[in-house]
């Protein structure tokens, strides 16, 4: 069940390059039917997930493992449980959106969603495999899928960004191999299997060698994150991105990054982790600051969200590092139900911001925001959109950011330590600061008065709004009724906490 949601829209993807005398509509309405169908997969296994079932107690459920590799360890194994089947829903409904909103589109249209398919494959394939290498696979290929949707279909200095994105990110998988080298090495038996590497942690006995593979996962990780200092390829990558890629590329492919923290790095070196735990704390902290800081001087509408990931991925990375803390052990379970519940919300928040950014470029070939004003009187719905998302963004009650905040603030000051609590504080600053940043440019776009260009924009259209407001309603839904999500990803932070107090 689960490899058919992984491999079913790579399958879909051979099939439409195979018929190449379809025309560009009804291959849309083909890959909409194909991520709709990914889609209730997924919801079928939220389904029989828990309970007093498979996972009840935050273990794995479907798996599947087949020997792949045997003379390096390595298998094909697959799994998941309360941290990868959130994000397994949130990759399918941001490619299901994705897809809804590219029914606009008429430029080179079977390639396009042939790639998209495909890279929702490597995405799905990487929150769900259980060993490291074959993560590693996925997680390549998703590098290589994310440039070609640059180069092929974005605008400005498209070429040159992808270029950037690919390099960048490119050497720090490559950075992330070489920990994987090291924990496999360190193992006894050898084996890349990652439940194998979480039930008997390597380099124990070797705290020196443990670091340095820390640091090798770690930068790799932080790379695709991204967090401040290795953030410099994420915002000429969004800013030239069709509207669809950044939506994938800031909901999706960021969270490899966070995920590839809670899901290796920490259960697999708890001792390294507990040991720099204040390092990795100190790192959150700055990418809070800086990237809201930094969104907070931007007039590009597409650099200002891009930053804004920077200040939310960092969020997740003060969360994860306050895990590793010697203090209260529920405290530390709730900043890691938070961090998990932060992913699913910046990926469904940030993702409507991107779609509606692409509206408004679609509609006058810019971001630039000073060109704008009293958008709200062309475009009323298209205002109220940018309005519940930016206020979803900056963590206003009743929305997806709030529930995911609230738990990683509370978590993060009630570690027990001082540390934790002065760092915990000085994040709420990141909020105020993007409240601010977003609130400027409401008045300055939506309210002000009429800019040069606001004459062009027109309101959404259909298939924008079918993209962008299903996105909205979930963020509201958890904000509201959060309970079916907490429940599903808590018991699974239980189990990362009790490894990492090991």
């Amino acid at each position: 069940m689960l490899s058919l949601v992984i491999f079913w829209p790579l399958a879909v993807a051979l099939a439409l390059l195979a018929l190449p005398r379809l025309t560009g509509r009804t291959v849309i309405w083909i890959w909409i039917a194909a991520t709709a169908a990914d889609l209730a997969l997924v919801v079928a296994l939220w389904v029989g997930y828990g309970g007093s079932g498979p996972g009840s107690g935050g273990e794995f459920a479907y798996e599947t493992k087949v020997r792949w590799i045997p003379s390096v360890g390595a298998g094909y194994h697959v799994g998941v449980d309360g941290l990868s089947l959130p994000l397994l829903a949130l990759t399918a409904v941001l490619f299901l959106s994705c897809a809804v909103y590219s029914l606009r589109l008429t430029r080179r249209v079977r390639a396009l969603a042939a790639l998209f398919l495909f890279l929702q494959t490597v995405c799905l394939g990487v929150f769900a495999a259980l060993d490291l290498l074959l993560f590693f696979v996925f997680f390549d290929l998703s590098i290589v899928g994310m440039y070609f949707v640059i180069a092929g279909w974005g605008h400005g200095d498209h070429v040159r960004s992808a270029l950037k994105f690919f390099l960048y990110t490119f050497l720090g998988s490559l950075v992330l191999l070489l920990g994987f080298i090291g924990l496999y090495l360190g193992a006894d038996p050898h084996t890349f299997d990652l439940v194998e590497l979480t039930r008997t942690p390597p380099l124990r006995d070797a705290p020196g060698l443990a670091g340095l593979v820390l640091l090798a996962i770690g930068i790799g990780l932080a790379i695709k994150t991204p967090t401040v200092p290795f953030h410099t390829w994420l915002p000429p990558a969004h800013t030239d991105a069709p509207a669809a890629g950044s939506a994938i590329l800031a909901g999706v492919l960021l969270k490899m990054g966070t995920y590839g923290l809670i899901r290796i790095a920490m259960p697999v070196l708890p001792d390294a982790w507990r040991r720099y735990a204040w390092l990795i704390i100190v790192i959150g902290l700055v990418s809070v600051l800086y990237g809201a800081l930094v969104a907070l001087a931007q007039r590009d509408l597409k650099r200002l969200i891009a930053y804004t990931s920077v200040n939310h991925m960092g969020y997740i990375v003060l969360a994860a590092g306050a895990a590793g803390l010697a203090g209260d052990a529920a405290a530390r379970r709730l900043a890691v139900t938070g961090a998990v519940t932060q992913m699913v919300s910046h990926g469904l928040i940030t993702g409507a911001l991107f779609l509606l950014a692409g509206v408004l470029y679609d509609r006058a070939r810019t971001y630039d925001l000073d060109r704008f004003g009293g958008i709200a009187g062309t475009a009323p719905a298209f205002a109220a959109l940018t309005a519940i998302a930016a206020f979803a963004s900056l963590g206003i009650p009743g929305l997806s950011g709030f529930i995911a905040e609230f738990q990683i603030f509370a978590g993060v000051i009630g570690s027990g330590t001082r540390f934790g609590a002065i760092a915990g504080a000085v994040a709420v600053l990141g909020i105020l600061i993007t409240a601010a940043l977003f609130l400027n440019v409401l008045h300055r776009t939506l309210l002000g008065p009429p800019g040069e260009l606001t004459g062009r924009v027109t309101d959404a259209r259909r298939p924008e709004l079918a993209a962008i407001v299903p996105l909205l309603v979930l963020s509201l839904v958890i904000g509201i009724a959060p309970r079916f999500l907490l429940d599903l990803i808590e018991p699974a932070s239980a189990v990362v906490i009790s490894l990492v107090g090991r």
